[in-house]
């Protein structure tokens, strides 16, 4: 064999493995290509479903977050109307005029009556003269929606007989009932 058919034949065989070669580098490029858009789909599905799930759970958090904001100012707004409600009463129950007003000092006075006759009678200054006929010796003005209190000569007792603490007792004891009727339930 001549050199120059060696080198032909060393050139053949040479561009004979290039090409092997390069098809070899395609098909593991192609392969390395297919994994990288496999995975690559993989990944974006994944990222979407997780993206897909927190929209969710974002979105039930919202909702929540929403109703229990507006729970909170329906409570707010139902707390102001039981307010502006008890100021009412006490306001009326305070007034000089309240109907009822010599019933219910004679009913206090009638539920006194067992105290010893020893003990002071502290007015409410409303009631002062309704109650200055009664049996018990007359002290200081206390302040009060109406009624009066009756307390030992030496301080150690105290009878309550004033409006305000019966009144706060018949509101906690009827507050059910003012809710159902200031809203329907």
């Amino acid at each position: 064999m001549t050199l120059d058919a060696l080198a032909a034949e060393i050139a053949s065989q040479a561009k004979a493995e290039a090409k092997s070669i390069i098809e070899a580098a395609k098909a593991e490029a192609k392969r390395i290509e297919d994994d990288a858009k496999a995975e690559a789909a993989t990944a974006a599905s994944e990222a979407e479903m997780r993206a897909s799930r927190d929209s969710e759970q974002l979105s039930v958090e919202v909702v929540a977050s929403a109703r229990q904001a507006n729970q909170k100012r329906a409570l707010i707004a139902r707390r102001e109307e039981l307010d502006l409600t008890w100021g009412s009463v006490r306001e009326q129950v305070a007034s000089p005029d309240f109907k009822g007003r010599s019933e219910l000092i004679a009913g206090l006075l009638k539920e006194a009556g067992g105290a010893d006759s020893d003990m002071v009678m502290r007015p409410v200054s409303t009631d002062r003269k309704a109650l200055s006929s009664s049996n018990f010796q007359m002290g200081d003005d206390i302040d009060g929606l109406g009624g009066f209190v009756l307390e030992s000569k030496d301080g150690s007792m105290v009878l309550d007989y004033r409006f305000d603490s019966r009144l706060e007792a018949a509101w906690k004891a009827s507050l059910g009932a003012v809710n159902a009727a200031l809203f329907g339930e």
